[in-house]
C-alpha cells in the first residue's frame, strides 16, 4: 500500500545553496521582473493613451501584454521572496493558486497569439473585409473567448491534480508550483486522471497550432505575391514579431514537456522553465516595438505627455 500522506506546504527548488548565491538569484529575478513591469506597462499606456493605436492589432497587443504580466507576476514574486528570506516553502493553498492562475494566464496567452495569427490573416488576405471580420464587438467576444478558455483550463488541471492523494513527499523539483513535478509526488495509480486532461489540453493546443501554421502559409503566400517592395516590407513588419513570439513561446513550452527524461536534470528542468515561464514576458514587449514604428512613435510621445502630467 502507498503511504498517502496530507500535505500542508509544498518545498520549492532550492536555487542555490549559498547566502552570496541567493541575493544573486533575488537581483536577477528582481531586475527581469522590473524590465517585464516596464516594457508591458508602456505597451499598455502607448495602445490606451494613443487613438492611432485603437486597432484590433494593438487591442489584441493589449491583451498579450497583461496575460504577460499575469503570468510572469505568478511565479518570479514567490521566487524571489524565497530567495530573499533564505526559505522553500509554499502553502498548499498558495501552491494550487499558483498552478491555477499560471495555467489561467500562460493558456490564454497562446489562445490570444492565435487570435493575432487570425488578425494578420485578415489583415494581409482579406484587407476589405477587415473593418467587418475584425469590428470592436467580434475582437472583444474573440478576446473573451480567449480568456475564457484560460480559465477552464486552469479549472479543470488545477482540480484534477489537487485531488490527487500525494505518496511521494512534498518537494516540488521547480522554483514554481509545476504540473508535471507535482504530478511525480502523487499515486502511481491515481495520476492517470490528469493524464486525461493533458491530453485533452494538448489536442486544443495542437489545433491552434495548426491555425497558426496554416495562417502564416497563407499570409507568406499573399505577400509573396505583392507587386510592392515597400508593400512586402510593411507586411512582413507587422508580421515578423508576432511569429518571433509565438516561436519562443512553442519552442520552449515543447521542449519543456516532451523532452526524454534521460536527459532530464533539475538545472535543465530549471533553465527550460525560466525560458517558457519567464523570458517571453520580458522579451514580447521589446520584440514588438523593435520593428512597429507606430509604436515606437506612440512611446516617444508618450514620454513628454507623463513628464508633462506629472512634474
Amino acid at each position: 500500500m502507498p503511504n498517502i500522506s496530507s500535505v500542508s506546504e509544498f518545498l520549492l527548488l532550492a536555487l542555490a545553496d549559498t547566502r552570496e548565491l541567493q541575493l544573486l538569484h533575488f537581483a536577477l529575478f528582481l531586475g527581469i521582473y522590473l524590465a517585464a513591469l516596464l516594457g508591458n506597462g508602456l505597451i499598455l499606456s502607448a495602445v490606451a493613451c494613443h487613438h492611432r493605436l485603437h486597432t484590433p492589432m494593438y487591442f489584441f497587443l493589449l491583451n498579450l501584454a497583461l496575460l504577460d504580466l499575469g503570468c510572469i507576476s505568478t511565479t518570479l514574486p514567490k521566487a524571489m521572496a524565497n530567495a530573499l528570506w533564505d526559505t522553500r516553502a509554499i502553502s498548499y493553498q498558495g501552491c494550487a493558486a499558483q498552478v491555477f492562475f499560471f495555467l489561467f494566464f500562460i493558456s490564454a496567452e497562446y489562445y490570444n497569439l492565435a487570435i493575432m495569427a487570425y488578425d494578420r490573416y485578415v489583415a494581409i488576405c482579406k484587407p476589405l473585409h477587415y473593418g467587418s471580420l475584425l469590428g470592436s464587438r467580434a475582437c472583444a467576444q474573440m478576446a473573451a473567448a480567449a480568456w475564457g478558455s484560460g480559465f477552464l483550463i486552469a479549472v479543470l488541471h488545477t482540480a484534477t491534480t489537487f485531488s490527487l492523494p500525494l505518496c511521494h513527499g512534498n518537494a516540488v523539483d521547480q522554483f514554481f508550483c509545476e504540473i508535471p513535478h507535482i504530478l511525480k509526488l502523487s499515486c502511481s495509480d491515481s495520476y492517470l486522471r490528469e493524464v486525461w486532461a493533458v491530453l485533452f489540453s494538448i489536442a486544443l493546443a495542437f489545433g491552434c497550432f495548426v491555425f497558426i501554421v496554416l495562417s502564416y502559409v497563407q499570409i507568406f503566400r499573399a505577400v509573396l505575391r505583392m507587386p510592392s517592395e515597400q508593400g512586402r516590407h510593411k507586411a512582413f513588419s507587422t508580421c515578423l514579431p508576432h511569429l518571433a513570439v509565438v516561436s519562443l513561446f512553442v519552442s520552449t513550452a515543447i521542449f519543456s514537456y516532451l523532452k526524454s527524461p534521460s536527459i532530464s536534470s533539475p538545472s535543465l528542468d530549471l533553465m527550460v522553465a525560466l525560458l517558457y515561464s519567464v523570458v517571453p514576458s520580458a522579451l514580447n514587449p521589446l520584440i514588438y516595438s523593435m520593428r512597429n514604428q507606430e509604436l515606437k512613435n506612440a512611446l516617444r510621445t508618450l514620454f513628454p505627455y507623463i513628464l508633462l502630467k506629472h512634474p
